[in-house]
């Protein structure tokens, strides 16, 4: 029986990829900051603790075949060393840990605003390169890891990285509730169409569990970086209406221009940072530029190298969506 390690095996795409790997009959430990329940349920073992902590991470590797590390602090706000300290010295204490413990397999999930610069990404590739400044503290700590793990894939760790974009469906416990919370604030930011790509829970999933099959059988992908998504791509607003839908909410209405959300976003940081307020604010620069510009990408690579294809389509999993938010309390 195969040992896999998930980091983060509670959270939302963790427990997505520990219940694929318990179907397919996989030993699986997972390490976090909490105990879950859930967890107990299925049957994995848990490790309570912190990457960013060696000891707690190496325990956490001994042992394991196969390592998903999908454990990060995502958001835009908060400390830089809060971010860097898991998003980066965590990823790297699991991955220095699997390489001392030969580790077959390390799947990596990182995120393609590590390449955002603030313009569109229409249709790009895993050739664009890292932007020369980053907006937030996420994709700055995610793209540092993302250079690690290149780094050690030549030392003889074998990896791939997926960047997953916007994943959601049921359980999701950031994009999801977000969008339902602010309803009745939301406006929509500039006046032109813009499409990104999203990916469904289940089909994230399985593209970490296939890049992990796949490469136990081909080690020539190793090192690879791969986009995931729908290959579906949508317009922004079109899809948080339909996922407001969904939950029973009426759609957006009232838009306000870019250069009027980026203002706000600039004025609420500063108001944030000197009344050292730790809540997010209700808009950010990053926010405004991320919600008014082109988010798809190429995913012809991921198609080829490890046959991926998203098995639930958007429309299906709204309706997943739909049938699970009956007679939840998010509003």
């Amino acid at each position: 029986m195969k040992k896999a390690l998930v980091t983060g095996g509670g959270g939302f795409l963790g427990f997505a990829i520990v219940k694929q790997l318990i179907e397919k009959k996989y030993s699986v430990r997972s390490i976090s900051r909490s105990h879950y329940k859930k967890l107990d349920e299925i049957g994995v073992e848990q490790i309570i603790g912190d990457i960013s902590i060696p000891y707690d991470a190496e325990k956490a590797v001994q042992g394991m075949d196969i390592v998903f590390h999908v454990a990060a602090k995502p958001g835009i706000w908060g400390k830089y060393e809060e971010y860097y300290n898991i998003n980066y010295i965590g990823t790297k204490n699991i991955a220095d840990f699997s390489l001392k413990h030969n580790v077959k397999e390390f799947i990596y999930t990182s995120s393609p605003s590590v390449i955002f610069d603030g313009n569109d990404m229409e249709n790009v590739d895993e050739s664009v390169p890292y932007p020369v400044e980053f907006h937030t503290h996420y994709p700055k700590t995610k793209a540092l890891a993302e250079k690690y793990i290149q780094e050690i894939t030549k030392k003889g760790l074998k990896t791939i990285t997926l960047r997953p974009h916007l994943i959601w469906g049921p359980d999701d416990n950031h994009l999801v509730p977000r969008i339902i919370k602010k309803a009745k604030r939301l406006k929509k930011i500039g006046y032109e169409k813009k499409l990104v790509d999203t990916i469904y829970i289940d089909n994230a999933a399985d593209a970490h569990i296939l890049a992990a099959e796949k490469l136990s059988e081909n080690i020539d992908l190793s090192g690879k970086i791969y986009f995931i998504s729908q290959d579906e791509p949508i317009y922004t607003w079109d899809m948080i209406d339909r996922i407001l839908e969904s939950a029973g909410k009426p759609k957006i209405k009232g838009t306000v221009s870019v250069s009027a959300a980026y203002y706000v976003g600039a004025f609420l940081e500063f108001i944030f940072k000197i009344f050292f307020i730790k809540s997010e604010p209700p808009m950010t620069r990053f926010v405004a530029k991320e919600l008014s510009t082109s988010h798809y990408f190429d995913i012809s690579a991921v198609k080829t190298d490890l046959g991926f294809k998203p098995n639930i389509s958007i429309t299906k999993g709204l309706k997943i969506l739909k049938d699970h938010l009956k007679g939840t309390s998010i509003d």
